[in-house]
């Protein structure tokens, strides 16, 4: 699978309207036939930081990033940010989320 972690720092007037502006890109994305998550978390030590944990199949990550959704929300997130993301990318084993092996809950 292709894993992928974007942070995202917003600008403070954006803050509370992120996840409104990227709504429909976030919708449109997990419904896309190649993806296996599309994640959003706020930092807690900083409002404005939004981290996006995302993940395709080998061959879904190539479609998203042609997508006609993926290309509008690369025009609209520019004008709510203070930075350009930093981006983790790679391709790693296996298709889902594995249990952690050093703590059990049963």
């Amino acid at each position: 699978m292709h894993f992928i972690v974007v942070k995202f720092t917003t600008k403070p007037d954006w803050s509370e309207r992120w996840l409104e502006l990227v709504a429909g890109f976030t919708a449109a994305t997990r419904a896309e036939p190649g993806n296996l998550w599309f994640d959003w978390s706020r930092s807690v030590e900083n409002p404005a930081e939004f981290i996006l944990v995302e993940a395709f199949t080998d061959d879904g990550a190539g479609p998203h990033v042609n997508s006609d959704h993926f290309k509008q929300a690369m025009q609209d997130m520019p004008q709510a940010l203070a930075s350009t993301p930093k981006i983790i990318s790679r391709s790693v084993d296996g298709d889902d989320w594995d249990d952690m092996g050093e703590l059990t809950v049963e």
